[in-house]
């Protein structure tokens, strides 16, 4: 039988625990246990609907699977350009300077009107309305004075979510959402009696070995070396005396 030592620490915890659980059974004591000694807690992976050890543990696995997240690239515009070497006639909102090209605006009229109809800066009237004035012109040499040199669009890697195709800036991002929308806590104590969801494979195992027999007496063994849970232990050895008695 393996010999569990119980230190100081795991005493007080588990005091607590039972403190705030007074109708604890052994395999529930057991499980807490287990959760602070091995420093274990487990979390849902919601989408697949799957417990696992630790978010470390589910995390690694994700990444080496290539299930986290995707490397990108996307384009950046800087603005649209109003004039260019091509454009024919503009027209021009005498108060602000705002222009609209005949071949980078799909209706320039239309959107001139539209502008001067609500410029803040337009404090003419007619009628009690704004006027609607604006100027319009074909040289080429009035046109040069509006034409702005664009920047070149950038390129810029980022990272899509696997889970959701959502685009994010950065891995740390996608890690915040995964976190916050895709995962939640499980304690260890109720995992192995859950029938819900399904348990990882390797932390299943993690769980069988030690809930064997064996294991489990050298816990009641090395509990009831200390005085604080003598009344939990002569509990449960009569729990689990009626227990046999009635499979007997």
């Amino acid at each position: 039988m393996a010999t569990i030592v119980i230190s100081d620490t795991l005493k007080d915890e588990l005091k607590e625990f039972l403190k705030k659980n007074r109708k604890a059974d052994l395999i529930t004591t057991y499980l807490f246990f287990l959760s602070k000694k091995f420093n274990i807690e487990p979390i849902l992976f919601i989408k697949e609907k799957t417990i696992y050890r630790g978010v470390d543990e589910l995390v690694k696995l994700l990444e080496m699977n290539n299930k986290l997240w995707r490397e990108t690239e996307i384009k950046i515009s800087f603005g649209k350009e109003s004039v260019n070497e091509a454009t024919k006639k503009i027209y021009i909102c005498p108060f602000t300077g705002k222009v609209f090209g005949d071949n980078t605006h799909p209706n320039p009229q239309d959107a001139i009107y539209d502008w001067v109809s609500k410029c803040p800066e337009n404090t003419e009237r007619i009628g009690g309305l704004k006027a609607k004035r604006f100027f319009v012109s074909e040289d080429p040499e009035v046109m040069r004075n509006y034409i702005i040199k664009r920047k070149e669009p950038i390129k810029k890697t980022v990272y899509s979510s696997v889970i959701t195709g959502k685009l994010f800036n950065s891995k740390k991002s996608v890690l915040n959402d995964f976190f916050k929308n895709h995962i939640k806590p499980v304690p260890l104590t109720d995992v192995p009696r859950q029938n819900r969801f399904q348990i990882e494979d390797t932390f299943l195992q993690f769980i069988q070995d030690q809930l064997e027999e064996s294991r489990i007496g050298s816990f009641i063994e090395a509990i009831s070396s200390h005085e604080d849970f003598e009344k939990n232990v002569d509990a449960w050895l009569v729990e689990e005396s009626e227990e046999s008695s009635s499979e007997s």
